[in-house]
């Protein structure tokens, strides 16, 4: 790739420059708003950020559509359309189905002279959601929407029709590459996350040796544990912490439940000023945090300060006989949790009680010690693997960031895609190892 010959100025804050023979237009010369009515049967679709234009089927998330669709706007393929409070965040995109969307949202019905593929990479280049946001009213961020009459009073760039068709071409080609790469990293994420599971879950039933002399349990989630171990049930090791408080303390840490990720104990605080709408719980340093609200998503942490939790968190403080991690790390493995989550109530929302946790009998060394090496090991072959993981995701950003930066230099004309190009003729410098061939450290 290379630049074009030759360029003139434009007077445009975003964009000093564009080639010679590109036009800088008015969208009501590029647009016509589509307002067509009354098809109420057609297929439902959606305007995302991260999307652009989809099936509503296809997102997870609840219908809150109306039950009367007969004033929901037609939206046909070719069509842009774009959330007028949204748009400045980039939720806007190119339709490739025929159907209808909410009558908050804009329909861009493309004229003769453009290709509206184009229009759906300009528009969501990080420059011209700016623009958008500049030409918004309201009185606040939550407020401000674009509307047709001010959208058509911007402007855009128009290269010849021909080098539309070249840079779409070419966009979709890179596009495909990219997110081919970037589906097979979150594939080897997603793989090296199932083995820090089986990593938990072998070392803290089995410890330090695998070979061990192992007796039957009747433990509910695991049928083998070596035979020096304990056996209680979790009543018997732990205080279960649960008085309740609305008391708080400038500058106190305090941890909402959507701030602890699934699985691994990774978590944030928050101690700014907080408002409660119910009353928290009080926890102190290594106390052990385990989300009673749906278990299967696996929240459990060790606390790295004192502070304050929702009552959906239920609050452990170990005994001397046992390691605040190591029974961390029991709470995480995936036998436990899916014992604790046959047994839980509620369809929606499924609760785990302490009555039913505290009973749950768990298996550990007498040995405190050898708790705190069982611990060191796991975190020891965990590292290994965040390392990977930390490593991959930069490659995802890293990619991610370079398909940005490709479009907009694209699509402002900073670069000029050659008249020989042919998709598929043409790779990116990426490559990305299958999942299931990756070997842990």
């Amino acid at each position: 790739m290379g630049i074009y010959h030759k360029y003139k100025p434009v007077t445009f804050e975003y964009v000093k420059q564009i080639p010679e023979n590109w036009k800088f237009l008015p969208n009501i010369a590029l647009f016509e708003e589509r307002k067509q009515k009354g098809y109420p049967k057609k297929e439902l679709l959606a305007v995302s950020i991260k999307k652009g234009v989809t099936k509503t089927q296809e997102i997870d998330k609840k219908d809150s559509s109306n039950e009367d669709k007969s004033n929901y706007k037609l939206l046909k393929i070719g069509d842009i359309a774009y959330n007028p409070m949204r748009m400045w965040q980039g939720a806007l995109g190119l339709s490739s189905n025929e159907g209808i969307v909410s009558p908050a949202y804009i329909i861009l019905k493309p004229k003769n002279i453009v290709n509206p593929k184009y229009y759906h990479y300009l528009f969501r280049t990080n420059f011209y959601t700016k623009y958008s946001k500049q030409h918004s009213y309201g009185l606040c961020d939550d407020q401000l929407k674009l509307r047709y009459p001010q959208f058509k009073r911007m402007y855009s760039f128009v290269p010849p029709i021909e080098t539309q068709n070249l840079i779409v071409t070419f966009l979709e080609e890179k596009e495909k590459q990219i997110k081919k790469f970037i589906k097979k990293k979150k594939e080897l994420i997603a793989s090296l996350k199932d083995q820090k599971i089986n990593i938990i879950n072998e070392t803290i039933h089995k410890g330090l040796n695998l070979n061990y002399k192992s007796v039957k349990t009747d433990i509910g989630y695991t049928l083998y544990h070596p035979e020096n171990w304990n056996k209680k049930p979790l009543k018997y090791v732990v205080k279960h912490i649960s008085e309740n408080t609305n008391q708080y303390k400038k500058g106190e840490y305090y941890l909402p439940l959507e701030n602890i990720v699934s699985y691994f104990g990774e978590h944030t605080y928050q101690n700014e000023d907080v408002y409660f709408e119910s009353n928290v719980k009080r926890f102190k340093k290594n106390d052990v945090l385990f989300s009673k609200l749906r278990p299967y998503l696996t929240k459990s942490v060790v606390a790295q300060v004192d502070g304050l939790c929702v009552g959906e968190i239920l609050v452990f403080r170990p005994k001397k006989e046992m390691n605040p991690e190591f029974l961390n790390y029991i709470l995480l493995s995936q036998r436990f949790i899916d014992f604790v989550n046959s047994s839980s109530y509620g369809t929606k929302m499924p609760r785990a009680s302490w009555d039913l946790i505290g009973r749950v009998e768990i298996s550990y060394p007498k040995n405190l010690i050898v708790q705190e090496q069982i611990v060191l090991k796991i975190k020891s072959k965990l590292k290994k693997i965040d390392s990977t993981i930390e490593k991959t995701t930069e490659e995802i950003k890293l990619s991610e960031d370079l398909l940005k930066s490709l479009i907009e230099q694209v699509v402002t004309g900073k670069l000029k895609v050659p008249n020989t190009y042919v998709a598929k003729k043409d790779t990116i410098g990426l490559a990305a190892e299958p999942a299931n061939t990756y070997n842990t450290p």
